[in-house]
């Protein structure tokens, strides 16, 4: 009897043990199949990204700073706010939406390997982690994830994703996204750079100045004075009796969030030979209280610069883009800005004092 007990308790727990491991199995490839995200995003230390093409870009996040200048690109850059945004949410929501077809997998996977995006998350984890978070110690940096991100698939609603550690591709979607997330994958670091020129308080600034090569009578400063500001302008600069206040508090007040347009990728050759030859049309500097300076020099952008070929004088046509105008800022970036936005900036010094004949943008 006691024999038989003995049996029939080694193949309950045989059985047991059958179930659980099966169980095991089922969560795991439960958990495959659906913890293809990143967890804990807010985490997140570091994300490097590089593809085939010889193109890569550190993006860094600095976890105790939570003001928009957390994120870095490469080290050395701010990094775009909405772009880090688009990005850590895609990879905190990004989901498996099937398997890859077996007769297709093969094609998949050679793609793949010639075409991808490689990206490596790293996160602030703990050595101790215990009773759900509610006891954490020793906090290290961790490489936590390795995608290798392919091309879309041919509904343009998913894309082809291998996870390392995965013995195969999935077709990765974003819920509530029509259309494909790798394109939010991008190793050129130029995209990720933040398009901010400066984010200046008027309590921070200490003078700006503004040279007009065609009219250095119209070229100004303002300068701080105490609490308040002081208005000079012509070449030598002339300290004006008066000027208008209302139109300087408004120029001065661009600077709290100043930004470029995008930056100038293809410059066609025509306009380095003949704009950029040339002295700036403007030369913006900003300086602020604790010494630091920002420059800005503008030059004209033409609508098609193909016409530079033909006209002997350029002066007398109306070829010049009313829109936008190039910049090199601090003497590193080309980039392209709005007349809109610098519209309060790029005005001749007769503007600040109240005469109407000069309130034209230059």
């Amino acid at each position: 009897m006691k024999k038989k007990r003995n049996v029939i308790i080694l193949v309950v727990t045989c059985v047991l043990g059958i179930v659980a491991a099966l169980l095991v199995l089922l969560l795991n490839h439960r958990s495959t199949l659906d913890d293809f995200a990143v967890k804990n995003p807010e985490t997140i230390t570091r994300i490097f990204m590089a593809n085939n093409r010889g193109h890569r870009v550190l993006l860094t996040h600095d976890l105790e700073n939570t003001s928009d200048s957390a994120w870095m690109v490469d080290e050395k850059y701010y990094a775009s706010q909405p772009m880090i945004e688009m990005l850590v949410n895609t990879m905190a929501s990004m989901r498996i939406r099937e398997k890859i077809n077996r007769a297709a997998l093969p094609n998949v996977v050679k793609d793949l390997s010639a075409n991808n995006v490689k990206v490596e998350v790293y996160q602030m984890v703990y050595r101790i982690d215990w009773f759900k978070g509610k006891l954490k110690l020793f906090p290290h940096e961790k490489k936590t994830v390795t995608y290798y991100v392919g091309h879309e698939t041919r509904d343009m609603m998913g894309s082809y994703i291998l996870r390392d550690g995965d013995k195969e591709p999935y077709v990765i979607y974003m819920p509530g996204l029509r259309g494909m997330i790798n394109t939010r994958f991008i190793a050129d670091p130029i995209p990720w750079r933040s398009h901010r020129i400066m984010k200046l308080d008027v309590k921070n600034i200490e003078r700006v100045e503004l040279d007009i090569a065609a009219a250095p009578d119209q070229s100004y400063s303002v300068v701080r004075e105490g609490e308040g500001f002081y208005f000079e302008c012509g070449e030598p600069r002339m300290r004006a009796e008066s000027f208008d206040t209302a139109r300087v508090a408004q120029m001065l007040s661009s600077f709290t969030n100043l930004n470029f347009d995008e930056y100038a990728m293809a410059v066609p050759k025509v306009e380095i030979d003949s704009v950029f030859s040339k002295a700036p049309k403007t030369v913006l500097t900003v300086t602020d209280r604790a010494g630091n300076r920002r420059e800005v020099k503008t030059y004209v952008k033409y609508t098609n610069p193909d016409d530079l070929k033909a006209m002997p004088d350029t002066a007398m046509y109306q070829v010049f883009d009313i829109n936008r105008l190039y910049a090199i800022i601090d003497s590193k970036d080309t980039v392209l800005i709005q007349y809109f936005v610098f519209d309060n900036i790029l005005q001749p010094a007769s503007f600040f004092l109240g005469n109407e004949r000069y309130h034209v943008a230059l």
